[in-house]
């Protein structure tokens, strides 16, 4: 039966279905909540309970403490309605974001390869089609694992029938194994999605800075591809870093795109590339080869960030530095399974 939920400020309502949480119930009718861990462990999507009871159900003491419950506090990723209730919540609207509903999809293996030694490029061919922003992401479910593991959308989206993920096998990762190791072409799947604010800005215009750490390149691959395809005439410079060359992959693509549009400049950067290996190209972390490119002064960009927490982190440190600040940075962190609740920048709020 379910019940209604209101959310302010605005005004919507909607029917979450028993069992159902906030968050999933939001996102589905295409309501963006802010949110990170999905699992009750880092309090991004706290919302405050107006009117009405909820279950608090598994939400970490620590992210949401006793005081804040007493206090009518409650986090959407785990809250389940137990009548009717009106929300109060952060709900930062973007001109720049389309509002597409998260559904289930059903899709078969189209393809499988290798793109390095340890990612491998997974085309799923889908039932239907899917509508998504370029830089946004899946839940896939995985049998082997509890819950599902979240993987970047590789691929534009003009390209709506098929979903393509780059992925990386994770040291003791459950889910990664078992896309590595058994799943193979024809397999059946199925995932939600899309998911994350991770887009781009368009109306702001101005030249853009892609900034990539290892599969974190997937976004913005699809960004890119999505920005040339349209016709993006301003400046876009992308630095894929990854550790050697061995790691590095889709390389003649991006070399491809930089011969055909001028206005695209690809720069990709190995930091433990060893010496003497005849390797010609930029060596370093991705901040420190941004920083020489740009000599230090990131004015006029804006900044799209994609990659693990150290990476990040440090991009971040590197753009403030060089006059770059937060409103012209959005960030996705790729975490895995046991990154937990990893804590963000204490000065800066990721998207």
């Amino acid at each position: 039966m379910g019940h209604e939920l209101t959310i302010e400020p605005l005004g919507e309502v909607i029917t979450v279905e028993d069992g159902q949480t906030i968050l999933d119930a939001c996102l589905r009718a295409g309501i963006w909540l802010p949110h990170a861990c999905g699992h009750g462990l880092c309090g991004t999507c706290k919302v405050e309970v107006v009117e009405g009871a909820v279950d608090h159900a598994e939400a970490s003491p620590f992210a949401l403490m006793d005081f804040e419950r007493a206090g009518g506090k409650t986090l959407a990723c785990t809250a389940r309605l137990l009548e009717d209730v009106v929300i109060e919540a952060e709900v930062d609207e973007d001109p720049d974001q389309r509002r597409i509903p998260v559904a289930d999809y059903s899709a078969t293996v189209a393809s499988i390869a290798d793109l390095t030694h340890d990612v491998k490029g997974i085309r799923l061919a889908l039932d239907g089609a899917i509508a998504f922003q370029a830089g946004q992401y899946i839940n896939l479910h995985i049998p082997t694992v509890a819950g599902t593991r979240a993987f970047s959308i590789a691929n534009p989206p003009h390209e709506g029938t098929h979903v393509d993920l780059q992925i990386r096998r994770v040291p003791g990762g459950r889910g990664t194994a078992f896309v590595h190791d058994t799943l193979k072409v024809g397999d059946r799947v199925r995932f939600s999605g899309p998911y994350g604010r991770f887009f781009v800005r368009r109306s702001r215009g101005g030249p853009l800075l892609f900034l990539a750490g290892g599969t974190g390149v997937s976004s913005p691959r699809s960004m890119i591809l999505d920005l040339l395809a349209e016709g993006w005439s301003a400046p876009i410079t992308l630095i894929h870093g990854v550790r050697t060359e061995r790691d590095l992959y889709d390389r003649d693509l991006f070399e491809e795109l930089a011969r055909r549009h001028a206005n695209f400049r690809y720069v990709p950067a190995l930091s433990a590339e060893p010496e003497g290996s005849g390797w010609g190209g930029a060596r370093g972390f991705v901040h420190e080869v941004a920083e020489h490119l740009f000599e230090g002064r990131f004015e006029g960009q804006s900044a799209y960030l994609c990659g693990p927490p150290p990476m990040i982190e440090a991009a971040i440190g590197a753009l403030m530095r060089g006059r770059l600040f937060e409103k012209h940075i959005f960030t996705e962190r790729f975490l895995t399974a046991s990154d937990g609740a990893e804590k963000k920048s204490p000065v800066f709020r990721g998207i």
